[in-house]
């Protein structure tokens, strides 16, 4: 039987857990969920513990103990996936950002043979709800600057919503992603995509936080602009 497994990455999450699991849950109620928690101070990692306690096959925990950024939380939840039966891998926002709706089309799409599916904001327009203009107007800047440098072929290139096949995963070497934040996001697509895989966009409406603080800084903005030259550099020596 194929398996869904959705990575959820939290620190200071503790306020959305309940409603996230339900949503979820109402749209895929089979699906297994991977809370990766890098000791929460606000007790997320209990709150997820509760619910444990009430779906125990379909809800796991990793609770790590530094606060190393997203990137490193996907990766712990990728090695954890692809050490078990898991067919298809996904990433989500734990604050009700992405659309749980959006998750059968999804999984379609890569139960169809696509590779890697992409729930991108920028498709048709700009699918934004509640967003300050200056993030909407960074988050853009931001793919237009990818696809310039990299080629990429994906409108919305930082998207943090994206769906992986297992082989697409089991052929990336974990140990050499170097990113955390906006490039991390980026290394992935661009790696999986030179590595010969497909890549579909989904159109979404992404919705700003309601509960919670945005984990955003100046670290996580320089890190996508120097990362993504950092990955055409070494995309042209690994060439020569």
């Amino acid at each position: 039987m194929e398996q869904m497994l959705i990575i959820i990455p939290t620190y200071d999450e503790k306020e959305n857990i309940a409603e996230l699991i339900a949503e979820i849950f109402s749209i895929l109620p089979e699906v297994h969920l991977l809370f990766v928690d890098d000791s929460s101070p606000d007790g997320t990692a209990d709150c997820v513990r509760s619910f444990i306690k009430q779906f125990p096959d379909q809800i796991h925990l990793e609770v790590r103990q530094n606060k190393e950024g997203l990137g490193k939380a996907y990766v712990h939840g990728f090695r954890w996936a692809l050490a078990r039966e898991y067919s298809f891998i996904f990433e989500m926002d734990a604050d009700l950002s992405h659309p749980a709706e959006a998750l059968p089309q999804m999984l379609a799409t890569l139960k169809n043979g696509t590779d890697v599916v992409v729930g991108s904001r920028y498709l048709n327009g700009v699918n934004v709800v509640n967003w300050p203009l200056f993030r909407i107007a960074l988050s853009m800047i931001a793919s237009i600057y990818v696809r310039i440098i990299l080629g990429l072929p994906i409108k919305d290139t930082t998207a943090g919503f994206v769906g992986y096949s297992r082989a697409s995963l089991q052929s990336l070497n974990l140990d050499d992603l170097v990113f955390v934040g906006y490039a991390f996001q980026i290394e992935m697509k661009y790696k999986l995509w030179k590595n010969g895989f497909s890549l579909k966009e989904l159109p979404i409406i992404f919705t700003n936080r309601k509960k919670g603080n945005s984990k955003m800084d100046k670290t996580i903005i320089w890190e996508a602009i120097y990362g993504v030259f950092y990955l055409r550099l070494k995309s042209i020596f690994k060439r020569l």
